[in-house]
């Protein structure tokens, strides 16, 4: 679950600030470079604050980074994270809700990290959903977060953060990797490859069918 801590200085007033952004971005960036096509746009769905957007629009000139979140305080973070970072590729965010209509038409690649454990099942489906309408055969989707695996047993702090999410709202909690999978088959995708990741989180890459 993603903790915010709002700027201190009054001209950070409206950036936000992830603590897990720092422990994984590399470990992500690592993941994306061998995934993500040489040129073309990127997707980012439920950016957050935006931190994330900045530090891969800056590894990653070649590719055009389009942020996206359906809140408007992480919206304003992410546009004064942009404001600062001052990159060419990375783009004015878009309202987007991965439930909902999505306000583009076309991308080369798909990446939505920690959303899928704090947000409905809608928002999954949706996600998968939306990238179908966009993504060409074989571009990826790539999800990062908390999963559950039928034939892995469950890290302890996975099982007490399951709990604590359902206890926060009943329609959260970590997905199992077989039901997002066969969702993604269902939207036309197919699953590339799962990669474990610091903090028991997995990568997951879906490939466009």
């Amino acid at each position: 679950m993603t903790v915010w801590i709002p700027g201190e200085a009054d001209g950070e007033a409206q950036k936000r600030h992830a603590p897990a952004t720092l422990r994984n971005r590399d470990a992500i960036l690592a993941v994306l470079r061998a995934t993500l096509p040489a040129s073309g746009l990127v997707l980012e769905v439920a950016s957050g604050s935006g931190e994330h957007a900045v530090h891969f629009a800056a590894a990653l000139p070649a590719l055009d980074w389009q942020p996206s979140d359906p809140d408007p305080a992480a919206l304003a973070s992410i546009e004064a994270w942009r404001g600062e970072a001052d990159l060419a590729n990375l783009r004015a965010p878009i309202v987007l809700d991965a439930a909902a209509d999505w306000p583009i038409d076309r991308a080369d690649a798909v990446l939505c990290i920690n959303m899928t454990h704090i947000s409905p099942w809608e928002a999954t489906v949706g996600l998968f959903r939306g990238g179908a309408a966009l993504l060409s055969p074989g571009a990826p989707l790539i999800l990062y977060g908390p999963y559950f695996q039928a034939d892995v047993a469950p890290a302890p702090s996975n099982v007490e953060f399951d709990a604590s999410l359902r206890a926060r709202d009943p329609r959260w909690g970590i997905r199992a990797l077989e039901d997002v999978a066969a969702l993604a088959t269902a939207q036309g995708f197919a699953l590339d490859s799962v990669q474990a990741m610091p903090a028991n989180n997995l990568t997951l890459i879906f490939r466009r069918t």
